[in-house]
């Protein structure tokens, strides 16, 4: 599964945080890679490069220039959990929606066609950038045999 990102922050030394489409704050310290990539040790000597690190448009990670780039996964797998905040429904039910489908097995591809709903509009529900309705959402997780439930709190 590929977890998004939606905001960077570049903290002492080498550690970014990453905030994630489901809300979840992930601390990674790069001098971990120092011994296996060398070419990160330059993060760590030149403060400004550091810095100017930005995430990836799409989310997928975060990029210095072309030799120095981390995947957003992998801070997610390998990182420290520090946090969590409150993310709008749409961001939680796409989440939700891609663990469930992948722990299936199922492409967005094979969903879309046992929903009939489009591929394009799977991938920006799984982003968090899709505003579904009710019934698609329904017909989604119908599709995968799954029941969807709402919970007012």
């Amino acid at each position: 599964m590929f977890y998004y990102a939606n905001k960077v922050k570049f903290l002492e030394g080498v550690v970014v945080e990453l905030t994630f489409q489901d809300g979840k704050i992930i601390q990674y310290d790069l001098s971990q890679l120092f011994s296996k990539y060398p070419q990160f040790k330059e993060l760590l000597l030149n403060r400004a490069l550091f810095e100017n690190g930005k995430l990836d448009p799409g989310g997928y990670g975060v990029i210095w220039n072309d030799q120095l780039d981390i995947d957003a996964t992998a801070i997610y797998y390998d990182g420290v959990l520090v946090g969590q905040i409150d993310v709008p429904m749409n961001q939680s039910l796409g989440v939700l929606l891609a663990e469930t489908r992948e722990s299936l097995g199922i492409t967005q591809t094979e969903l879309s066609k046992m929903s009939h709903i489009d591929q394009g509009d799977i991938s920006r529900i799984e982003r968090g950038i899709g505003n579904p309705t009710i019934a698609k959402i329904e017909r989604l997780f119908n599709a995968l045999g799954k029941r969807i439930s709402i919970k007012i709190e």
